[in-house]
């Protein structure tokens, strides 16, 4: 079992701003109200929980496609996440998952791609962690 953190040092009231960061050194991001609900720059924990579910949902994929028999030559994955301010009670309403997928081998289809990338959608680690989300949808194309 390994553990893996992440940490946040925050300066102010609201209007404050703070700092997010691994403990691999691999990010140490500056985030804000402005970042997260303005389009300001730094980051914000919805778009690390975007990229963390693309990393995870795209290594889980190429997984179950490997286990199938097919050659998976590349994936590409977006996890966008949607968040509602709703009146001062933020919610994450909605993550759409988009993949592309060049894959060859084991007389895949596009059927096919898209069975294993509703999996993926279902049985990766972080997809579970998100259960909590209303809605998590998923777009898969498949390059061939």
């Amino acid at each position: 079992m390994a553990d893996h953190k992440g940490t946040a040092a925050w300066t102010g009231d609201i209007k404050g701003s703070g700092i997010l960061s691994t403990e691999s050194g691999a990010l140490n991001a500056p985030y804000s109200v402005g970042s997260r609900f303005e389009g300001k720059q730094g980051t914000n924990p919805e778009e690390l929980i975007g990229a963390a579910h693309a990393g995870c949902y795209t290594m889980y994929l190429t997984s179950v496609l490997t286990k199938h028999g097919h050659t998976v030559h590349t994936i590409n994955t977006t996890s966008t996440v949607t968040m509602n301010p709703n009146n001062g009670h933020p919610i994450i309403e909605h993550i759409h998952v988009s993949t592309e997928g060049h894959v060859s081998g084991g007389n895949i289809t596009a059927d096919d791609f898209l069975q294993h990338a509703e999996d993926a959608k279902a049985n990766c680690p972080v997809s579970k962690a998100l259960s909590a989300v209303p809605k998590m949808t998923v777009e898969a194309k498949f390059v061939g």
